[in-house]
C-alpha cells in the first residue's frame, strides 16, 4: 500500500505490479522523485476505475496499464524533459502528457482533447493528482493556434498513435517555436518510412530513436520532426 501526495491510497488492482513499475523506471534511466512510483500507480488506478464505465482504452488489464501505457510514455522522458512546454494531441487519457507531467514537474503539458468523456477523465485526474503543470484544452486540433497559449507557441508537440506523421505537423506543425520539434510516437519503421515522405513541404525527419519499453516486447520508436 502506497500513499502519494494529492493523491488516493493506491490499494488496487496496480498494487500488484509496483515493482514491476518501480523497475521499469530504473531500467528506462530514470532518477524518479521518491513519490513519483505511487503518483503514477494512482494515475494508473483511476484509468481502470473509468475504463470500465467510459471505454477510454482498449487495454483494460493492470499489467497492460503499467507496460503499455505508463512505461511506454516515460520512455520519452529523456527527450520531454528537455523542454518547458510539451502540447499533447489528440491524447486520449491523458498519454503520454500526465505521466510526462507527474515525472517532470518543471514541465509544463498541455493536453488537446476533443471527446468530452476522455476530457472529463483528464481533469478528474488533474484534480486528484494535484497537477499543476497540466491544462487541458477540450478542443478539436485544427481550431488551436499558437496564440492559445501563453507563451505564443510551445516549445514541442507529442503525439502516440496519433493519425499520419503528415497530419500531425499539419495540425501541430505551427504550434512549435522556432527551433522546436514535433515527437511521434510510433511502432515499426517501415510504416513509419512511407508517411515520412508524405511531410508537409519544409518538414524533415530530424532523428529517429529505438524505444525499449520494460515488460512491452512491440516494436517502438521516436521520430523527431522539424521545419526547415
Amino acid at each position: 500500500m502506497a500513499q502519494a501526495p494529492g493523491s488516493a491510497t493506491v490499494n488496487g488492482a496496480l498494487a500488484d505490479y509496483a515493482a514491476e513499475l518501480a523497475e521499469g523506471i530504473i531500467s528506462l534511466g530514470i532518477d524518479p522523485a521518491p513519490e513519483l512510483p505511487a503518483r503514477l500507480l494512482a494515475f494508473g488506478e483511476l484509468l481502470l476505475k473509468w475504463n470500465r464505465i467510459y471505454n477510454l482504452t482498449a487495454l483494460r488489464g493492470p499489467k497492460e496499464i503499467v507496460t503499455h501505457h505508463l512505461l511506454d510514455s516515460l520512455a520519452v522522458l529523456p527527450w520531454a524533459s528537455r523542454l518547458r512546454t510539451l502540447a499533447d494531441i489528440g491524447s486520449g487519457a491523458g498519454l503520454p502528457g500526465i505521466p510526462l507531467a507527474l515525472a517532470c514537474p518543471g514541465l509544463t503539458v498541455y493536453s488537446i482533447e476533443a471527446v468530452g468523456k476522455k476530457a472529463s477523465f483528464q481533469q478528474q485526474a488533474k484534480i486528484e493528482l494535484r497537477l499543476d503543470n497540466f491544462t487541458l484544452l477540450n478542443r478539436r486540433a485544427e481550431t488551436i493556434r499558437a496564440a492559445d497559449f501563453p507563451d505564443g507557441g510551445v516549445e514541442g508537440a507529442i503525439s502516440r498513435a496519433f493519425s499520419s506523421l503528415a497530419d500531425f505537423a499539419r495540425l501541430a506543425g505551427h504550434w512549435v517555436k522556432d527551433g522546436g520539434a514535433l515527437y511521434a510516437m510510433k511502432g515499426a519503421l517501415p510504416q513509419a518510412q512511407t508517411e515520412i515522405a508524405a511531410l508537409p513541404a519544409g518538414w524533415i525527419l530530424d532523428s529517429t530513436h529505438p524505444l525499449t519499453v520494460p515488460g512491452l516486447e512491440a516494436e517502438r520508436h521516436l521520430l523527431v520532426l522539424r521545419c526547415r
